[in-house]
């Protein structure tokens, strides 16, 4: 399969058509995401002498992360083998989240603040070798910041982004991808003011995000926010594209507490 990845961290797949399965936030749910991926069909072998997750796609079909692989759940470093096999295989796509971004730079030796999650993520690491550590800074640091697919129709990026910024890079709309827009205030929890840049989306691209939990995925002027807040108690969810069916399952555990309240939408 031929990626046509640019060096700005775009990365540009038009020739694919899907069908695609969009995975929501995982945040180290390793247990639902593959009882998820076993729900639409994929087969996952754990090849424990290889060290080593074998997976087949259902015919026809790729899955696409759409970042925040870690933090806050219980087992992040398994999610990361499976993600970066699959990838590997090619039967996935992902994109960075802003989470996996701060482990990235944390593991580049960077000063970064070691909470919301990445504390537990960095005590999970510390049973795993050298060797993994470094595949995942190398998985993570090429991870591109939105991903465009099915002749440019179907937009994948972590927190959204608006139409015409689409296959655009700078340090702005990677910024954009990772975090979302915010108006520079902080609210009553602490935690930047996000806009809902979906509200004024007109565009063709269907735009698949995540980043701010919601109860219900949300669909608004053809974007869809799949972040169920699986490691707030809710659920994983997937969506099929083009076919616009949704696939959850309910989290297992509630596994940390969302500072802000999730944001209740209708689905529709």
């Amino acid at each position: 399969m031929h990626y046509e990845a640019d060096k700005s961290g775009n990365l540009i797949l038009k020739e694919l058509h899907g069908h695609f399965h969009v995975i929501g936030d995982v945040h180290g749910c390793f247990d639902e995401l593959v009882a998820l991926l076993k729900k639409l069909d994929y087969e996952i072998n754990n090849d424990k002498a290889a060290g080593h997750y074998r997976v087949s796609a259902p015919a026809g079909c790729m899955a696409v992360f759409v970042g925040d692989l870690v933090d806050r759940g219980p087992n992040s470093p398994e999610v990361l083998r499976l993600v970066m096999d699959m990838v590997e295989q090619g039967v996935a796509l992902c994109v960075s989240g802003n989470h996996d971004d701060k482990l990235y730079r944390k593991l580049m030796g960077r000063n970064v603040q070691v909470r919301h999650g990445l504390e537990l993520t960095m005590a999970q690491l510390e049973n795993y070798d050298k060797a993994f550590i470094t595949r995942v800074r190398d998985f993570l640091g090429q991870l591109p910041h939105h991903i465009i697919l099915d002749e440019g129709r179907l937009v994948v990026a972590h927190a959204g982004l608006e139409e015409r910024l689409h296959g655009r890079h700078s340090k702005s709309v990677r910024d954009l991808c990772l975090y979302g827009p915010t108006t520079g205030e902080v609210d009553a929890f602490g935690l930047p003011v996000r806009l809902d840049w979906a509200a004024d989306y007109s565009g063709v691209a269907v735009v698949v995000y995540g980043h701010t939990p919601v109860r219900e995925p949300r669909w608004k002027n053809n974007t869809i926010n799949i972040d169920t807040g699986c490691v707030f108690g809710g659920k994983l969810t997937a969506l099929t594209y083009p076919d616009h069916i949704l696939t959850t399952v309910e989290a297992f555990d509630t596994y940390a507490e969302s500072i802000r309240p999730f944001l209740h939408h209708p689905t529709h």
